[in-house]
């Protein structure tokens, strides 16, 4: 299949080298330079957006945020200049689903498909092909895509229609970033009653308290290995997301929120681009507590 691929940052480039090592034909672009790593494997650099579609039957986005998506698309030299009839585009990035929904019925004026596809497991899941892909759209383009999505991830679900999967991925989100917080708070609470924090997250690790969270987050809030893994700037965007989308929605996050706070008074202490496991450094300055 040709396909192409706009993003080669650290999730896009091990994705896309998944699907060379299967044998399609990938036509690329970048900002910046296309990685050495996709070179010496076949990708062919293109010098826009517009001529990623021209060549390609599906178009693989994979960009920060709800703005880059909306100019990979429909800025000057943009994706949509080079879409016609039949071609799908799939945005795998992390943006609000109110947007996307504007944007794929943009595209299906030109008589393309469009499926949101975010995507969770951070730059492991997307290096050893694991991650999780959550989809909106038709069963249609979804089933024409599958094939593509199990050279990437592991666990994919068609969540329902276009928008859904953006929707899934800012509730997988809430989900993450409220629980790093109730294991930050726990491992502060621990170390300032005189427990040593690792010990305590072994003995949680076997009980009803245990989560995937508490076993690898935990570890690094143990160990002070804050290299991001995920950056507290990106996750930031994500809840900025959520938070948006519930005033839209009228309703409340409240909890959501107060990890909105806690990762921005980190961003405040210059770490953005820590990952987002050291949200636990906010509680410890609370706290005039380091748990290490």
């Amino acid at each position: 299949m040709n396909i192409g691929f706009i993003g080669t940052g650290i999730m896009g480039t091990p994705m896309a080298g998944h699907l060379l090592d299967a044998g399609h034909t990938l036509f690329v672009y970048d900002r910046v330079k296309v990685p050495q790593v996709l070179s010496e494997k076949g990708a062919q650099a293109c010098e826009s957006s517009r001529a990623v579609a021209e060549k390609s039957d599906v178009i693989i986005v994979m960009v920060p945020d709800t703005p880059h998506v909306q100019a990979v698309l429909f800025g000057d030299g943009g994706l949509f200049e080079g879409l016609s009839a039949g071609k799908i585009v799939v945005d795998m990035s992390s943006i609000s689903p109110i947007a996307t929904k504007e944007f794929a019925a943009r595209v299906a004026k030109k008589g393309c498909g469009y499926l949101d596809a975010p995507v969770s497991g951070g730059e492991v899941g997307a290096q050893q092909a694991s991650l999780s892909i959550m989809v909106g759209g038709t069963q249609s383009d979804f089933d024409a895509v599958l094939p593509l999505f199990k050279l990437m991830g592991k666990n994919i679900t068609r969540v329902g229609e276009v928008g859904d999967g953006q929707t899934a991925k800012i509730a997988n989100q809430i989900v993450v970033g409220l629980t790093i917080e109730a294991v930050a708070e726990a491992l502060v609470f621990a170390s300032k009653a005189g427990a040593d924090p690792a010990r305590v997250r072994e003995a949680l690790m076997g009980g009803f308290a245990s989560s995937r969270i508490l076993e690898v987050h935990g570890e690094r809030m143990v160990k002070r290995t804050f290299d991001p893994g995920f950056r507290i700037e990106l996750h930031q965007k994500d809840l900025n997301n959520a938070l948006d989308s519930a005033r839209k929605l009228d309703i409340s996050l409240p909890a959501t929120a107060l990890c909105q706070q806690l990762f921005s008074a980190c961003a405040a202490h210059g770490g953005r681009a820590w990952d987002h496991s050291a949200l636990i450094r906010a509680l410890e300055m609370q706290a005039d507590h380091e748990i290490a």
